[in-house]
């Protein structure tokens, strides 16, 4: 390694999308507009449940934390994308970007966790009916809701304190954020244990989650199909929005993820850009449209207002 690659890096430059200050103008507004509908349609979600009491059920409050975990997403790169896009000196804190992608891959883990609890709750729902409420009762919820978070801090985040990294020059990331595996390329010495713990870990908090919600709804198809014609839509119609957001999470994920490391790295911003913004913007919208108890909230919450 030569003497410019030895020396240790204060402050990273990411790259964003273009030098072009036209088109990063026109993407600060388009950007800006999905954040702000991102953190309306979450925080609207969250303040409908806990202020009806109708929706105070284990369904709704698993949604509350996803519409939580939504706004942390994106929050979290969001608001520093829209400063640097107006911005020519584009600049992070070694500290700051550790402290970001860590966190980052905390939330995304979680979230993960969260949508296979998300899938238990729908498989004992329409599979076990008659021990539903004993089964996922409020006290249940609550230790489940820790444990995806438990779960994550001890996969996602002693990992990465057990193993920290120096990072060198070039200290440039072709990202709008700091993406674990591009801030490994940064990094002084060998990573190859580091580039082979986040694989383990992504088996672990993407793929065993993704194998459990399918292993839920395959039990759910099955159990509804003995359901007569009459309710299988009834039934099918409280999983759509679950299968929808995971089909859009896990997807995006797994593109990143799971990709050969062969393959350039250039692209995961694209893929970021779903997963931190219009990911966390749908989940929102596809929960309300789908659910009529929500529409019924937002329908009586807008007449009160007026």
């Amino acid at each position: 390694m030569d003497i410019r690659n030895q020396t240790i890096v204060g402050d990273l430059v990411l790259l964003g999308f273009t030098d072009n200050m036209k088109v990063n103008f026109l993407l600060f507004f388009v950007f800006f507009l999905i954040y702000v509908v991102t953190i309306f349609g979450n925080v609207l979600i969250i303040c409908l449940i806990i202020l009806n009491p109708s929706l105070h059920t284990p369904m709704y409050f698993f949604l509350v934390n996803l519409s939580f975990i939504d706004l942390c997403y994106s929050s979290l790169s969001i608001p520093k994308l829209l400063v640097d896009l107006l911005s020519t000196h584009k600049t992070i804190s070694v500290t700051g970007c550790l402290i970001q992608f860590k966190v980052i891959l905390l939330i995304g883990a979680t979230e993960c966790q969260l949508l296979a609890v998300m899938a238990y709750d729908r498989y004992i729902a329409i599979c076990r009916p008659l021990h539903y409420h004993i089964l996922i009762r409020g006290s249940v919820c609550c230790y489940l809701a820790a444990f995806v978070w438990i779960f994550s801090l001890i996969n996602v985040i002693i990992p990465s304190l057990a193993m920290p990294i120096t990072l060198c020059y070039p200290n440039k990331i072709n990202h709008f954020m700091c993406e674990v595996q591009l801030v490994l390329r940064l990094s002084c010495d060998d990573t190859s244990l580091q580039e082979r713990v986040i694989f383990n870990m992504g088996f672990i908090v993407l793929l065993l989650p993704f194998i459990l919600i399918l292993v839920s709804y395959i039990c759910i198809i099955s159990s509804v199909l003995k359901i007569q014609s009459a309710g299988r839509s009834k039934a099918f119609s409280t999983c759509t929005s679950h299968i929808t957001v995971v089909t859009m999470f896990f997807g995006a994920q797994m593109m990143t993820y799971f990709r050969p490391l062969t393959e350039s790295l250039n692209q995961d911003k694209y893929f970021f850009i779903f997963c931190v913004m219009i990911s966390p913007t749908l989940n929102p919208l596809i929960y309300s449209l789908n659910n009529r108890e929500v529409k019924k909230s937002i329908l009586k919450l807008s007449l009160q207002l007026q």
